[in-house]
């Protein structure tokens, strides 16, 4: 039996370390990035509110058409008309991704300048699934699958739109007055709906040419190979220019919100609701439609999408700690464009401060940190982007962005539990004499003769101060006293990239 008092191997350095670590203070350890405070105070923010709000946005790469020219003169500052905006997402997913944030960061600069606005889930519609910018027709979901992504989907509506606010508050974005954020789900008007009745109602003010004319049919009609268009999806456009109608007349309504590939579901809603504005003798008030770009990487891909898998918002499925790194790598002829869209930063900052910085040293990537700080505190909370800035720090340390070592390993844990990249297990249910390689394996999730091999190979770090571990007989044991920082956590890295961050409790 091996003997932990005489054949384990200790990390010499750990110790010393430990002595450093006596505050729980946090310091942002990324110096080279400019602070919150640098970037928006005492900012000239005029820029931001002066102008039409559909132009600003355009000039945000935010709108790509709109059904009105009109929506210019009647966004400006100076204008009375009140808008009330929707933008629906189908519980197609358990979770919005980055794609889908385009039109809500819409709906959210709507509502700083005063607009109310509905986020919709189509707990209906999602049972036949929209066929816009699709080849073949979607595989059929389980009942009780979309009633949950439905209810996650509503909540991820609801906290981005509110965390919006609060992000908007923290740059000092101007903010007109306070506005209503509700969450709705078309599957409250359409359940008590028959068919019949409706076909009765409606079905005469539905025209079958502007259907088919429609891309997001015709395109499926001519593609033989996809399995042609099943008359569900046909019907899609009918279903969602109804919920137009019906958040126009119950909840007053009169701009919708979506994807370029919507723009045919949206004229149609607003066709429908001009034809039943005439027929119910309706005062023809007039109702708006807007599409945002479709974005894409340098390689056409669509944004969002990494490694086949699209990057969420819910932080189950994609960590704040994974979506920072995400942007960090962000492309450099992308880095503008996506800091328009997807902080609240002012424009004169971003094309007159943070982008001459880039081109003045690329490397730096100063651009991609700003955006990757910025992203994650817009949908995960103020403050997750320093955080996140300090993980990625502390475990990439550069020689411009040494990693505070003048923390506890208490407020180290915190940290890392909410990136999302820290593993709990507990001492005690450890065997007592257990060797470091197996547990190195268990955290690692690698068998043990890949982990003896990596050890042997000398790719296998520990500590704080990442010191190569030896052991090529295999015959350490694990000791908390000596391989824990404070006899609470263990930092393991794996070849030159792969962290494993381990609470013990």
């Amino acid at each position: 039996m091996l003997r932990t008092a005489t054949r384990i191997k200790r990390i010499s350095t750990i110790p010393r370390i430990l002595l450093r670590f006596n505050s729980t203070n946090v310091r942002d350890p990324v110096t080279i990035i400019p602070t919150i405070y640098e970037l928006t105070n005492s900012k000239t923010l005029s820029a931001e509110t002066d102008s039409s709000l559909l132009a600003y946005l355009r000039s945000r790469h935010l709108v790509e058409s709109q059904t009105s020219e009109k929506l210019f003169e009647l966004t400006k500052p100076d204008s009375s008309q009140q808008f009330k905006l929707y933008c629906g997402a189908d519980p197609s997913a358990a979770s919005l991704h980055l794609g889908n944030l385009l039109p809500l960061m819409i709906l959210l600069h709507f509502n700083l300048r005063g607009h109310d606005v509905v986020g919709l889930v189509g707990g209906a519609t999602g049972q036949i699934g929209d066929p816009s910018g699709r080849l073949t027709e979607r595989s059929q979901m389980k009942s009780d699958t979309r009633e949950t992504n439905v209810e996650k989907i509503q909540g991820q509506l609801e906290r981005f739109l509110n965390n919006g606010i609060e992000y908007a508050k923290s740059r000092s974005f101007p903010q007109a007055k306070e506005a209503k954020v509700e969450i709705m789900n078309n599957k409250t008007w359409w359940a008590p709906i028959k068919m019949l009745d409706f076909l009765a109602e409606y079905g005469r003010f539905i025209r079958i040419s502007s259907m088919l004319a429609r891309d997001s049919i015709s395109s499926r009609l001519e593609n033989t190979e996809g399995g042609g268009l099943g008359f569900n999806e046909f019907t899609y456009q009918i279903l969602q220019a109804y919920d137009f109608w019906h958040l126009y007349r119950q909840h007053g309504v009169n701009l919708q919100v979506g994807g370029n590939d919507q723009w045919g579901n949206i004229t149609a809603g607003i066709d429908l609701i001009g034809r039943l504005q005439h027929h119910y003798k309706i005062k023809p008030e007039p109702v708006f439609g807007v599409t945002v770009p479709l974005l894409t990487t340098p390689t056409g891909e669509k944004f969002g999408k990494s490694a086949g898998n699209a990057v969420f918002i819910d932080e189950r499925l994609t960590t704040p700690y994974q979506m920072y790194q995400y942007f960090i790598h962000t492309p450099d002829e992308m880095v503008e464009k996506l800091l328009k869209i997807f902080t609240l930063l002012p424009l004169s900052v971003i094309e007159q401060e943070i982008m001459p910085r880039q081109e003045q040293d690329p490397g730096v990537r100063l651009a991609q940190r700003v955006l990757a700080r910025e992203v994650v505190d817009l949908i995960h909370g103020v403050g997750t982007g320093d955080e996140m800035a300090f993980v990625t720090g502390f475990l990439f340390p550069t020689p411009d962005q040494p990693y505070n070592n003048v923390v506890s390993a208490e407020k180290l844990i915190k940290i890392f539990r909410k990136s999302g990249i820290l593993v709990t297990i507990k001492l005690d249910e450890l065997d007592p004499e257990i060797r470091l390689s197996k547990l190195l394996a268990k955290i690692t999730k690698k068998s043990n003769r890949e982990m003896r091999q990596l050890i042997k190979s000398g790719g296998v770090y520990l500590g704080l101060e990442r010191d190569q571990f030896e052991d090529p007989d295999d015959v350490v044991l694990f000791d908390p006293k000596h391989h824990l920082i404070e006899e609470k956590m263990m930092l393991v890295r794996v070849g030159k990239q792969n962290y494993s961050v381990v609470e013990f409790v």
